[in-house]
């Protein structure tokens, strides 16, 4: 295992339905399911403030994890899935997949856009269709997210997810025709404002004037 897996400790659960859940959840516990390949999947619980902690760290949700629930071996696994309460937004529930770590899985992570396009500074409007992509990568090699740089994209151009650069390690897995990011042009009617305004002489000012003159 390794030093920059996140540890996490949690008590197996034998009592379910949603009394005892709810009792959990008063306790400030979010009862979770570990998922195991040809295996009984195992229920814990975890101390909320512990579990947020892990999970909003520094390598966030695509970290693997290093899960020890009393009374079985500690295991590799991903965040599968997660609830919020709607209202608060706090964890109510987690999944984990055991992984093997010499073996790639398939994963989603965040799709960020960096640089100002120059499309954007001549007035047009970046567009972001898709905000998360599919990737294929050992479990230790899966990134925090996939950057694409917009900086060079003109009004009425758009990047595919074939433009894409992957990191090392990392397959991107989708259709390479994907629209990643677009900058729409400003219309015509949106530009004869802005070249009407920019036309239009400033009022002169009037130096010298009093309050008496203004009143005739």
């Amino acid at each position: 295992m390794s030093s920059d897996h996140v540890q996490l400790n949690a008590k197996p659960r034998t009592a379910f339905g949603t009394t005892h859940t709810r009792r959990l959840r008063a306790d400030g516990l979010v009862p979770g399911v570990l998922y195991k390949a040809g295996e009984a999947s195992i229920p814990f619980a975890l101390p909320e403030r512990v579990l947020d902690r892990a999970i909003h760290g520094e390598h966030g949700k695509t970290a693997v994890f290093e899960i020890t629930v009393e009374g079985h071996p500690t295991v590799p696994a991903l965040l599968k899935d997660w609830d919020l309460n709607p209202v608060r937004g706090n964890l109510i529930h987690v999944d984990f997949q055991q992984v093997d770590l010499a073996q790639e899985v398939e994963a989603q992570v965040p799709l960020v856009l960096s640089g100002l396009a120059v499309g954007v500074r001549d007035g047009g409007v970046l567009g972001q269709p898709i905000h998360e992509v599919t990737i294929r990568a050992l479990p230790d090699a899966i990134p925090d997210a996939v950057e694409i740089d917009v900086s060079a994209l003109a009004a009425g151009e758009v990047l595919h997810l074939s433009d894409v650069a992957a990191p090392a390690g990392v397959t991107i897995l989708g259709d390479p025709e994907s629209v990643v990011a677009s900058v729409t042009a400003p219309s015509r009617a949106e530009v004869e404002v802005e070249e009407a305004e920019a036309a239009e002489p400033a009022e002169p000012e009037i130096v010298g004037r009093t309050a008496a003159d203004e009143s005739e």
